[in-house]
């Protein structure tokens, strides 16, 4: 029987439901998988968003769904030590760039940066798909390919952005080269997910790196951001959300060649935070799982455990969530690429409170949005419970109830 089509007028069951649910997380991997008939197009309040374009078929539907992030993901621990809140991984460590450039423009020490620079040198990889300031919108992003030092170097940096790495997938694939793809833990999730389902796709990603993340703010908070700089979006030449010291400032050049910078506390802790996309606020991996290599900020702690966020040299906390990420850490290491330390990973909930909390909140929001008849992505070997028991019941209550609240009024007409 040939396989049945779904009509553009009548979209395809899994963009439906992502769409209904507000699941999606900007990816790109359903338009770079079927770029004539799936297009991102950027929605209010400045989010990418997938459209459908042309019938889609039952199996293509099924490919979305099973690689979709907003609809779920699932983890197997397969012999690795799996702690309820940082999910599967073979080695923590704190390390940095030996590169001073490196160090200082990245975000937290530069140790991402280093581990590209060591698989560029070996030829594990011929380039890297990553993330970079939009040259004609700073303040937003676009993903570019590197294949030299001086390219890592000029995208080095966190992206406090809407991102879509994966739109160009199709292309990348043809391409024929071997890369490095640099992504969001959603985004690493989703190629994870496409390389379990077609296995020749590997050979185009040997390796997949991430980064703690702490939620996707929409294009709007970043204007938000520029006015609260008195930056003018048409007089801003570049801007950097961090880096140039840890955790570094937001900083934008205007065109006449002045600049205007924000602490990190303020930028992101009083303005872009406020504006973080729905399916980042129920996301059970923040944390680069997918990934064979994450790296996070090894941030200090002060006596009742709060992160401190004096500026200083960075210091990455580098997860090697594979035997391959492992090995990659060992060879940069050897290659004087990459300079490591111990970790106790017992700290890492006191110096990561943001992932710590969303974590223990989760199961409480799922609920509350089941119970308004929500969809909400299914997520398997994720220890939701466990991690929830971890809270008071107090603060379960807190999250369902102000999630219920939220979903109520999204229903109103």
């Amino acid at each position: 029987m040939p396989d049945m089509q779904v009509t553009a007028s009548s979209p395809a069951p899994a963009l439906a439901r992502v769409a209904r649910g507000d699941l999606c997380a900007g990816c790109g991997a359903c338009a770079g998988l079927f770029p004539d008939r799936v297009a991102l197009r950027e929605t209010a309040p400045g989010f990418p968003r997938p459209v459908q374009t042309a019938p889609l078929t039952q199996a293509e539907d099924a490919l979305i769904a099973a690689i979709c992030p907003g609809l779920g993901q699932e983890v197997a621990a397969a012999g690795r030590a799996d702690p309820v809140l940082w999910g599967p991984h073979v080695a923590m460590q704190t390390g940095w760039a030996r590169d001073p450039d490196l160090r200082h423009a990245g975000s937290s020490g530069g140790a991402l940066s280093a581990a590209l620079a060591q698989l560029l040198a070996e030829g594990m990889v011929d380039a890297v798909v990553e993330i970079a300031a939009d040259p004609d919108h700073p303040a937003r992003n676009v993903t570019v390919i590197r294949s030299d030092a001086a390219g890592l170097l000029a995208s080095a940096g966190s992206r406090y952005a809407p991102s879509s790495p994966l739109e160009g997938l199709k292309a990348l694939i043809a391409d024929g080269r071997r890369f490095a793809f640099v992504g969001k833990p959603c985004d690493a999730a989703a190629l994870r997910a496409l390389i379990a389902a077609r296995p020749e796709v590997a050979r185009s990603f040997p390796v997949i790196l991430s980064f703690f993340c702490a939620g996707v703010p929409s294009h709007a908070g970043g204007r938000a951001l520029l006015a609260a700089l008195e930056a003018p979006e048409e007089k801003t030449a570049a801007f950097r959300y961090r880096g140039m010291g840890w955790p570094g400032r937001a900083t934008a050049r205007l065109t006449d060649g002045s600049e205007r910078s924000m602490s990190y506390h303020d930028s992101w802790g009083r303005i872009l935070s406020k504006h973080v996309q729905h399916r980042c606020k129920i996301c059970a991996d923040g944390t680069g799982i997918a990934a064979d290599l994450v790296c996070a900020d090894a941030w200090d702690s002060d006596a009742q455990g709060y992160p401190l966020f004096d500026e200083a040299p960075g210091i990455s906390l580098i997860v090697a969530r594979t035997e391959a990420g492992a090995a990659l850490l060992t060879r940069a290491r050897a290659a004087g690429r990459i300079e490591t330390g111990p970790f106790d990973p017992g700290s890492l909930a006191a110096i990561q409170p943001g992932q710590r909390e969303r974590r223990r909140a989760l199961l409480a929001r799922l609920l509350a949005l089941r119970l308004t008849l929500r969809p909400v992505p299914a997520y398997r070997g994720l220890h939701l419970a466990a991690a929830a028991r971890q809270n008071p019941l107090g603060r379960n209550l807190k999250n369902f109830l102000g999630m219920l609240r939220r979903s109520l009024r999204r229903r109103q007409p």
